[in-house]
Parts: structure tokens; C-alpha cells; sequence
């Protein structure tokens, strides 16, 4: 049997698996727009909880900045993404509750499941379904 050493300075210089390349020139991954919007979408209905019945989900759009920085360790370049989200919304509820967790949950779930950043989130509420006069509607008889 041949004893292993740490290190095959051969396999090293062919670029073999104990070879370090610099992270700048690694390869990068790069994840669609649309994933990122599906990401986000799904980051709102988190943040809502129910909605009324009738009411359509969230749905975001997703526009990719230019590379504004460089990650410290080895100069990546890191991805940002703005992002607007659209809702609609039961009432009465505290609009501007409902609007800031949808920011705050957003940017937390694409940096924690894509790793880019957010610096903006505009939340567009399309319509907002009033609960009183559904329950009105459907308690009249005549």
C-alpha cells in the first residue's frame, strides 16, 4: 500500500483539487429576474397572513441594479435588485402596518435566498376589500 501525503505539489501545479483560485476569478451565478420577483411575491404573502377571499395575491415586479460594490472578501460584486410589490389589502386594517412588514420581510428572504440586496421596495396597494360591506351584502334579503 502507498502512504498519502498532505500534499502532491504535481496535482497542485495542473490546477487538481488541493488548487486555490482567486475568488475574482471563479465563476458567478446568475439568478433570473423572475425568480427574484417569485421570491418576493412570496415574501409579501408571508408577511399578510390571510387575505379576504376575493382579494388576488401579491405579485412583484423586479428591476436588477448595476453592480454598486464589491463584497470585502476577494472584490465580488454584489447584485441589487429593486423590487415593487403589489397588493391588495382587507379594510380596515393599518395600511401602513401591513406595508413596512411587506418592505421588512422582502428584503430579508432575497438577501437570506439569493443574496442580493434591496435597497428599495415600493409596495403599491391596488385595491383594498372592505369586509363590513361584503358581510352587508350578503345578510340582505331582498
Amino acid at each position: 500500500m502507498t502512504p498519502v501525503s498532505g500534499g502532491d505539489s504535481a496535482v497542485e501545479e495542473r490546477g487538481g483539487p488541493s488548487a486555490v483560485v482567486a475568488p475574482g476569478e471563479r465563476g458567478a451565478t446568475r439568478i433570473a429576474d423572475r425568480v427574484v420577483a417569485k421570491i418576493a411575491a412570496q415574501a409579501a404573502r408571508e408577511a399578510l397572513g390571510p387575505l379576504p377571499p376575493e382579494a388576488a395575491p401579491p405579485h412583484a415586479t423586479v428591476v436588477v441594479l448595476p453592480h454598486s460594490h464589491l463584497r470585502s472578501s476577494g472584490g465580488t460584486p454584489i447584485e441589487s435588485v429593486r423590487v415593487r410589490v403589489h397588493l391588495e389589502l382587507g379594510y380596515p386594517c393599518d395600511i401602513g402596518d401591513r406595508c413596512t412588514r411587506v418592505r421588512r420581510q422582502v428584503v430579508q428572504r432575497v438577501r437570506a435566498l439569493v443574496g442580493m440586496e434591496v435597497p428599495e421596495v415600493a409596495v403599491h396597494v391596488e385595491r383594498l376589500h372592505t369586509t363590513h360591506a361584503h358581510r352587508a351584502a350578503q345578510g340582505r334579503t331582498r
